[in-house]
């Protein structure tokens, strides 16, 4: 049997933790925290979950920001410190390390991650 969470399809044989994770903006330790918090051990696995638990994990992602709007606001925050002229701002816009990384040798790391759409 195949479970669909807001959208997506997982199997049964996956562990719930992992399956909350798969979603943009979930990490382990909020994972593990949302598990907690509806009384789900963290090596459950989907196939042991009733229909209702499955329901209850839905509900607490969609009142989550994920996903999309996540990404929108991240993106919102980057145009907004481009817009300034802020350093960081700046950083962003040449693709460079923003956080006072070192720039001699390591910027291979800081480029793939900086790619924003560039402005002219």
């Amino acid at each position: 049997m195949v479970y669909i969470i807001l959208g997506f399809n997982f199997p049964e044989s996956r562990l719930v933790l992992k399956t909350v994770q798969h979603f943009y903006g979930i990490g382990p330790q909020v994972a593990r925290h949302l598990l907690a918090r509806l009384h789900i051990h963290p090596t459950a696995r989907l196939s042991s979950l009733n229909s209702q638990t499955v329901l209850d994990i839905t509900a607490e992602l969609s009142s989550m920001k994920i996903e999309n709007e996540l990404r929108r606001e991240l993106r919102v925050n980057i145009t907004r410190l481009r817009d300034m002229g802020t350093y960081r701002g700046r950083r962003h816009a040449m693709g460079m390390p923003v956080r006072g990384q070192r720039t001699r040798t390591q910027t291979a790391t800081a480029a793939k991650f900086n790619r924003v759409e560039r402005l002219g």
